[in-house]
């Protein structure tokens, strides 16, 4: 890749060609578990935090009903950091002069001004539209008076609030390249591999621990071990009003193959299976050009998610408040030769497979240098994505609306998308992967219909 397509797809600041075009989708801000006390003690006194998203710094505040705002952090006044302001109760009051905002950035008072003034009527703070979904707060970061797409219907935020739990962590590394390792089919055989099988009764919440759906000879097998054992999968790309939908196939036996289907939504989420019942939706949402924070949401299709489980297997990993990894390039990330000669591929862990994916995408430096890279035939969904993206990119400096969903059809249609993970007879794979899934979505407790009931 010549080096000026690679700034056109990595940079995300306003003015830039990929941060006009991320700006027309909505972004994870927070995590609404930032704002609970029990996490993060400082909330009780003051439920206050600054933010920065797409390069910008913002101010994300709850006041006394519950309400959030997203503000500009710097004052409206004399541009005083915000992020340090009184909370009110009812608004943010700079401290600087004493103006006060509301969540939806009206100044409501600027008690320095004279007597009778009404200077604060005639002021703004710019605020920005928000909304909570599935336990993130979600921000639209479009040009100031623009009207937001509709909020996205897939399956993470069509399922009901027992059946998700949201968790998101940092990576100090551009967000193309923490994207591109969910469209990296082939990766999970080599990065994610583990020379012994663990039993699957501890399996609850970890990726590639679980078993996958189907049998081989009466056996259920675990993801690691198909991984391990098959790892040429023959990948295959197909368009979607979304994105992309991937299928990995790993030819077994002459009468039985592995089927991994997974999606990209554009532009930088992908959806995937962690067992036959849950998925994993991963949106990965610039800091800047060199920091990312991923935010992944499990939905299960079976029970309620035990939400305290999958947070403390997390909470591991991640140091509250910020959610920072505890592993990374200072340390390393974990990495232990004695465990990479014996126990696992990469020997960064068996517990947490996010470090290894970590690891990848921040040792290739805060913006890969895609110049000096040799993609292959099993790149094919790497090089589709980066099309598309390209394409986007055009369509925004058109002035057209890009694809997916800041497309108002995509957007306000019932999406899922569909995943599976399991063993599939080789002459019927398509139908044995698309039955499992309508299966799996008439068990659900929930109602995850689709419209025409199709994957």
């Amino acid at each position: 890749m010549k080096a000026e397509l690679n700034e056109r797809i990595t940079r995300i600041g306003p003015d830039t060609p990929c941060g006009k075009l991320l700006r027309h989708y909505w972004q994870p801000v927070a995590l609404v578990d930032e704002f609970d006390p029990a996490l993060d003690p400082r909330m009780g006194v003051r439920a206050v935090k600054a933010v920065r998203v797409l390069g910008q710094d913002f101010v994300l505040f709850r006041d006394a009903r519950g309400e959030f705002g997203l503000l500009d952090r710097d004052c409206a006044h004399r541009g005083a950091d915000l992020a340090y302001a009184r909370h009110e109760g009812d608004g943010l009051r700079c401290p600087f002069h004493g103006w006060k905002f509301d969540v939806g950035g009206q100044c409501m008072a600027t008690p320095a001004e004279p007597a009778g003034s009404k200077l604060h009527q005639h002021i703004r703070q710019r605020s920005y539209p928000l909304t909570q979904r599935s336990g993130v707060v979600f921000g639209w970061f479009g040009p100031p008076g623009s009207t937001p797409p509709l909020f996205p219907a897939l399956d993470c935020f069509s399922a009901p609030a027992s059946h998700t739990f949201a968790f998101k962590g940092l990576w100090r590394c551009n967000w193309l390249q923490a994207f591109e390792v969910g469209v990296d089919p082939a990766h999970a055989s080599f990065l994610h591999r583990f020379f012994f099988d663990e039993s699957l009764d501890g399996s609850y919440g970890r990726q590639f621990r679980g078993a996958s759906a189907g049998d081989v000879d009466g056996e259920r097998w675990p993801m690691t071990r198909v991984m391990r054992e098959f790892d040429q999968p023959r990948i295959s790309v197909e368009a979607m009003p979304y994105g992309m939908r991937l299928t990995a196939l790993r030819p077994m036996t002459e009468l039985l193959t592995h089927v991994r289907v997974t999606n990209a939504v554009f532009p930088h989420t992908f959806v995937i299976p962690l067992s036959e019942t849950m998925t994993i939706t991963q949106m990965h949402v610039p800091v800047d050009d060199t920091r990312t924070y991923w935010y992944s949401v499990f939905t299960s299709f079976a029970g309620p998610v035990d939400k305290q489980a999958m947070r403390s297997q997390r909470l591991q990993a991640i140091d509250l408040p910020d959610y920072i990894p505890k592993a990374g390039r200072h340390n390393h990330w974990g990495f232990d030769p004695q465990e990479q000669a014996t126990r696992t591929y990469l020997g960064m862990g068996e517990d947490d497979i996010n470090v290894h994916d970590q690891w990848a995408c921040e040792s290739m430096g805060p913006i890969q240098d895609r110049t000096r890279e040799h993609l292959g035939t099993s790149d094919v969904a790497i090089a589709a994505n980066r099309r598309q993206l390209l394409r986007a990119i055009d369509e925004v400096e058109a002035g057209r609306l890009p694809p997916g969903l800041a497309q108002p059809a995509v957007a306000g249609q019932r999406l899922g998308p569909d995943t599976v993970d399991g063993v599939a007879p080789a002459q019927a794979w398509q139908q044995w992967w698309q039955d499992a899934v309508a299966a799996k979505r008439a068990g659900a407790p929930w109602d995850a219909t689709l419209p025409g009931g199709q994957p």
